[in-house]
């Protein structure tokens, strides 16, 4: 069978947090077609703007003057979306997100395309979102398959209906330039990465670490990343005296992300449901660490506790557990080769379960038995 036509849709162009989708764009077997963008706005990335036909000054005043009289009937395939799919002959459509999936699927059934759903973690989680979805319900009847990325996803999917023989789990994996980092725990430091959001809570890791220095006062925090809650952080850092200790260092580059991985005792994340609903699916961060081989410390929520190994390959507690995180940071602190030995096995571990070579088979597989009808 030929290399299929692939069309990748998301929401908006490359954004900085989104690599799983860079993933897709770039490995997939296959020939991408990099749709993003919504409503009217939607584009083709490498083409021209999708446009409908241009009409002419006289066409236009008699469709003017007919619509008094009467509705004029559009032809769906002289959509732009439509016309472009056809064109380039796609085979099959892949939707990020489950939001996505719902506002493009009118495009996608007016030409009977294969439809594949990855949902990622706020599509399957927020309350208004899901509301304003339907529950997904059109997606799960006419998407041939449905993407998870946590068990608990997974779950909460089919407790919104989808049906079971379409689901598919299949959990991100990080690039190799990750598992191929040697890690030195040469400092006493914690890193941090993502975007600054209720589900990530980054305000109840810098809590847990004003507790580490207390006992530990040359430690340090780092944490990169951006989002409404980055201010609220730093005047927190500042209202504690904890400048010096911890550095909120904006967005980094990923061999900059790497770097710091290499150097630290251990990636921390304290992730919670927020109060809309809002949940992780599985942070490609904590994957990214533990295949990097040092261990993470995070909380008991959603994809965390498929790829992290609680007192193997790193240490959660609860969410919201201030204390329980603070105690887990100090235990490394304490112990070094502890956390040699949870990193270890964190490598061994993402190298073995969730490497994105399988990550990326598995997607392949998925389109491949879409477009089969299987």
């Amino acid at each position: 069978m030929d290399p299929l036509n692939i069309a990748i849709f998301t929401p908006s162009q490359n954004p900085y947090s989104e690599t799983f989708i860079q993933a897709h764009k770039e490995h997939l077997n296959g020939k991408v077609f990099y749709y993003y963008g919504k409503g009217a706005h939607i584009k083709l990335e490498g083409f021209p703007p999708l446009k409908r036909p241009s009409k002419g000054l006289l066409e236009r005043m008699i469709g003017k003057m007919a619509s008094i009289f009467f509705k004029p009937k559009s032809n769906p395939k002289d959509h732009p979306i439509v016309k472009s799919l056809l064109d380039n002959k796609i085979d099959v459509v892949l939707a990020e997100y489950g939001t996505h999936a719902h506002h493009i699927l009118p495009f996608i059934k007016e030409i009977n395309l294969p439809l594949v759903v990855h949902f990622h973690g706020y599509d399957a989680s927020m309350y208004d979102v899901i509301a304003k979805c339907n529950s997904y319900s059109e997606v799960f009847v006419y998407a041939n398959k449905i993407i998870a990325v946590s068990r608990k996803m997974e779950s909460m999917l089919l407790e919104l209906g989808c049906p079971k023989k379409k689901l598919v789990y299949n959990v991100y994996g990080p690039r190799n330039e990750f598992v191929n980092v040697e890690p030195q725990f040469s400092k006493k430091q914690f890193i941090g990465i993502g975007r600054f959001t209720d589900k990530k809570a980054p305000y109840y890791t810098i809590l847990a670490f004003k507790e580490v220095i207390e006992k530990h006062p040359n430690a340090k925090l780092l944490l990169a990343g951006e989002g409404v809650l980055l201010n609220s952080c730093q005047n927190l850092i500042n209202h504690y005296g904890l400048e010096d200790n911890i550095k909120l260092l904006g967005i980094i580059k990923p061999e900059e992300f790497i770097g710091l991985l290499k150097e630290s005792l251990a990636f921390v994340q304290h992730s919670i449901r927020a109060a809309n609903g809002d949940m992780e699916g599985t942070p490609l961060a904590v994957l990214e660490a533990s295949a990097s081989g040092i261990p993470v410390i995070s909380t008991t929520h959603a994809g965390i506790m498929d790829v992290v190994v609680n007192k193997k390959t790193g240490l959660l507690s609860q969410e919201h557990d201030v204390e329980g995180m603070a105690k887990n940071m100090l235990t490394l602190l304490d112990n070094i080769d502890d956390a040699k030995k949870l990193g270890a096995l964190g490598k061994i571990n993402i190298t073995e379960n969730y490497s994105i070579g399988r990550h990326i088979n598995n997607l392949d597989a998925t389109l491949l038995a879409a477009v089969k009808g299987i």
